[in-house]
């Protein structure tokens, strides 16, 4: 290495830096024996030698956990060494932006966010069933190519079955924001973390604005362990009821009540997207109906800033509860929606409306046996009246 920077990584020529981050550098380079281009990722190892140690291993263990899955929606790792004081880590190079950007642009339609959180659920089912937690699920760490594929990266801090690295009691790892209520009261916890980060995730795309927030890192904590949720179709007025109940069961505060798998709240989201579609049309239509023109979905419908609902003015609180035969979109017409004791609620983390605002309306579909039923019992009864009217 020299002042200008380093000129290989093992068998990788360095072309150019890629950018810089907290903890290192991420280089260009090219790998020889394949004739490819590579990202470089680095971490400088300082402090003491037990310190050293540490963060190498924490970095070798990023690359296991990421490079033992084998998933088209995870960054593939090639390579990882070590230089000197640097630990290295050759991966694919990505053409894209991260989720964050797009996000903070508010281009993103309802749609389009379905997909992507689809996507990202499959690789963290994938990721699950070998054993591996992320645990730092954010949009900072999803990165959308420019082919429309969306890969999940940083593994950093990823626990597997049987990690190398220990973390100390205590040690809050993750991004508070998007933290799950057990992790951040540093309970202990399981792939479900990651579920309910990927919704708070989801909410923010869809919404512009994520579910949770603070003046400080307490209040925010706090906010995540025991605040209510504002449903997100009462931020953007384009989304459809459906979405309102996936997150519902998403951002559920008890682990046991969330989706059980990152497969089935995939599952739930493409059986939503034809609903998510038909909405956005409609709003499109009144658009053009109303003379607003061609308006982007989201800045089309979402509340005016200072005009999102509140948590704090006494609202009607009402849980959203599936009945037992919930099954995706197909159970949401049997879905009720049921007012309960406020204070209980909020103790349960329920989600809230607004005063003066009507519960979503779900399409319900016509049950046909039911119906026959209901026909067959008002026949005889109109045939007993009459025989005892004679």
């Amino acid at each position: 290495m020299t002042d200008e920077g380093p000129r290989q990584f093992g068998r990788f020529r360095v072309l150019d830096e890629l950018g810089r981050g907290a903890m290192g550098v991420v280089w260009r380079a090219e790998d020889p024996a394949l004739g490819r281009t590579v990202a470089i990722k680095t971490i400088t190892l300082t402090g003491t030698d037990e310190e050293r140690a540490h963060f190498e291993a924490r970095f070798l263990q990023e690359a296991r956990a990421a490079g033992g899955v084998g998933h088209p929606s995870i960054v593939t790792i090639y390579d990882v060494g070590r230089e000197g004081d640097v630990a290295f880590m050759a991966m694919e190079i990505l053409d894209g932006r991260e989720l964050r950007e797009l996000i903070r642009g508010g281009s993103l339609a309802p749609s389009e966010a379905v997909e992507i959180a689809a996507r990202v659920a499959e690789a963290l089912a994938a990721a699950h069933e070998r054993g591996v937690i992320h645990r730092d699920v954010k949009p900072g760490n999803i990165m959308v190519l420019a082919d429309g594929r969306v890969k999940v990266m940083d593994f950093g801090i990823a626990r597997l079955r049987d990690p190398g690295v220990k973390t100390a009691t205590g040690m809050l790892l993750g991004s508070p924001r998007y933290m799950s209520p057990e992790q951040v009261s540093g309970e202990p916890f399981d792939h479900r973390a990651d579920i309910f980060s990927l919704g708070v995730v989801l909410y923010e795309m869809l919404t512009g604005v994520t579910p949770f927030s603070g003046d400080d890192i307490t209040q925010l904590m706090h906010q995540v362990v025991h605040a209510a949720v504002v449903p997100p179709s009462h931020v953007n007025r384009a989304l459809p009821p459906v979405l309102d109940y996936i997150l519902a069961r998403a951002l559920k505060k008890s682990p046991p009540e969330r989706y059980g798998s990152a497969a089935e709240f995939a599952s739930d989201l493409r059986d939503a997207i034809p609903d998510v579609l038909e909405a956005e049309a409609a709003v499109r239509r009144q658009a053009e109906a109303t003379g607003a023109g061609t308006v982007p979905d989201l800045a089309l419908a979402r509340v005016a800033p200072g005009g999102a609902p509140s948590l704090d003015r006494g609202d009607e609180v009402v849980e959203l509860r599936p009945s037992p035969r919930f099954d995706s979109v197909e159970g949401l017409a049997r879905l009720a929606v049921l007012p309960v004791d406020a204070e209980a609620t909020r103790s349960r983390a329920g989600f809230t409306v607004p005063p003066g605002t009507k519960p979503p309306r779900v399409p319900r579909r016509i049950d046909f046996p039911f119906l026959l039923v209901v026909a067959g019992y008002l026949a005889a009864t109109a045939v007993a009246a009459i025989i005892v009217l004679r």
